[in-house]
């Protein structure tokens, strides 16, 4: 890195780019990691991006992916969204040397969300850390996750693969930002959390990093090619358009039918995704869980946990994206004997056993966070602990308002903590009844056990099929054992998803 003023050049292999230093943390915006995926190259792999001559201005954030202005998670002023999204933002400590890199993938439900949001700011975690940060974009809902390779000259899981073409960017080119290509940890949360379990099952990805963070990974959220071949052939239909004019589809069509999509689908099949991973014998060679349980997985260390009230948002936005009624839990339980013959008549009997009060409306949110969230990460911690480094957690703090209003410690709400930022959001009212003070101690914590995991340090006691110690992070953290015995001998170890 070269210093100028307020000002730092970094050089990559496609050109020179500058950032600012900012309080003592230099900063890059916008750096391209693939060519733009537009005209002939909208829905196949990324390809490697042009270089440039002279030093390329790196102070902003580059277009974040196509979605709906009016969807679920606000847009922040000044943003832009566009096709040529591929691009990656990095955090390093003024003068980093050699340091460890931790790639963050955002999550959305794979149709939402940017590397750009004031939640993943780098600044606190670079600072407590001694870390470099990047966050990147991918493409996202009917662009990104619709798996259109059955209908012609079409590749399958463009999102996964923008990923993929990150991190090679990132093994490439982030010794000259200060980082260590061959220390870095991938991380993520919720959509972010599921590509990471997934890319810890793909040959591609194999080598790319070498540490994996999964928070609250959808993990079975993972369709074989009828299913995701029946989605995009609904999309053709809401689309009214032939697969060979996709390509000419206005990016506004692009997302106003995804939009529908994502509302139709769920509603339809109460447990599924619209958009979301394929299995599709390349990238993603098998169902993620069961690469797990054979031990085809990369054998890195893996932090990986859940919320204990993750299914509470999902209420809070009226959202299909979860079932969260009774009637929807009945229903997602029958699909999915549909799926699969060979599960027992009475799955949902023996399931509904570890819920006294089943079939309220609470026991079902509570069924919907197991089924989606809590039992797919603890299948996979299982299986991962036989073979490499694993710790296990359970994120139960809330505010006192969250508590008060039930909302407890709900999808997301560990972000900021693990990045150290409060009060990003516009209008918030997670603190109107106090308790920042609280979070701010509890954050403190968290991410610096996130940074020794990245550091190579032991953050916690590791988890093993004897002991199967976690972390339940909260006012007070504790290392308690087996707090999911009964869930796990209700839900079994064969796994209960849609194929």
């Amino acid at each position: 890195m070269a210093r100028h003023d307020c000002t730092v050049i970094a050089r990559t292999r496609y050109g020179q780019v500058e950032g600012i230093v900012d309080d003592g943390i230099a900063v890059w915006k916008g750096i391209p990691y693939a060519a733009p995926p537009i005209g002939a190259l909208r829905l196949r792999a990324p390809t490697k991006p042009e270089s440039w001559t002279g030093v390329r201005s790196a102070t902003e954030f580059g277009h974040i992916a196509p979605q709906s202005a009016q969807g679920p998670m606000p847009i922040d002023p000044g943003l832009t969204l566009g096709e040529d999204c591929l691009t990656l933002n990095v955090w390093a400590p003024d003068n980093a040397d050699d340091l460890p890199v931790m790639v963050w993938i955002h999550g959305g439900a794979y149709f939402i969300g940017s590397s750009a949001q004031r939640m993943f700011d780098g600044h606190n975690l670079v600072r407590q850390g001694r870390v470099v940060l990047v966050t990147i974009n991918y493409r996202l809902g009917a662009l990104g996750f619709l798996d259109f390779s059955s209908f012609g000259d079409f590749d399958s899981n463009l999102g996964l693969r923008d990923q993929i073409a990150a991190l090679e960017w990132v093994r490439d080119n982030i010794d000259a930002f200060g980082g260590d290509p061959s220390n870095v940890t991938l991380f993520g949360e919720s959509a972010g959390g599921g590509a990471v379990t997934t890319l810890l099952t793909s040959p591609a990805a194999a080598g790319l990093f070498h540490r994996a963070i999964a928070e609250s990974s959808p993990a079975t959220s993972v369709y074989g090619a009828a299913r995701a071949s029946s989605i995009a052939e609904r999309f053709l239909e809401l689309a009214d358009v032939k697969p060979d004019r996709l390509r000419e589809l206005s990016v506004d069509e692009f997302v106003r039918v995804g939009a529908e999509l994502v509302q139709d689908i769920p509603s339809k099949v109460p447990g599924t995704l619209a958009v979301a991973p394929t299995v599709d014998g390349d990238v993603v060679p098998h169902y993620p869980v069961a690469s797990f349980q054979k031990g085809r997985q990369s054998q890195v260390p893996l932090l990986i946990g859940t919320n204990r009230d993750e299914a509470s948002l999902f209420k809070l936005m009226k959202s299909p994206l979860m079932p969260i009624t009774p009637d929807k839990i009945h229903e997602m339980f029958q699909a999915i004997a549909a799926d699969h013959p060979q599960l027992p008549e009475d799955e949902e009997a023996e399931i509904a056993l570890a819920y006294p009060h089943y079939p309220s409306r609470k026991t079902a949110m509570e069924i919907s966070r197991d089924a989606a969230f809590r039992m797919p990460t603890l299948w996979i911690a299982e299986a991962h602990s036989r073979l490499a480094p694993t710790y296990v957690y359970r994120f139960d703090h809330a505010s006192p308002l969250f508590r008060l209003t039930g909302i407890g410690a709900t999808h997301g709400t560990e972000v900021p903590y693990v990045f150290g930022n409060f009060g990003v959001i516009p209008k918030d009212p997670t603190y109107k009844l106090g308790g920042r003070k609280a979070a701010k101690i509890v954050a403190r914590r968290m991410q610096q056990r996130w940074i020794d995991f990245a550091h190579g340090r032991q953050p916690w006691t590791s988890y093993d099929e004897t002991s199967r110690t976690t972390l339940l992070i909260d006012k007070e953290d504790r290392e308690v054992d087996d707090p999911d015995f009964e869930l796990r001998r209700a839900w079994g170890e064969e796994v209960v998803a849609f194929s």
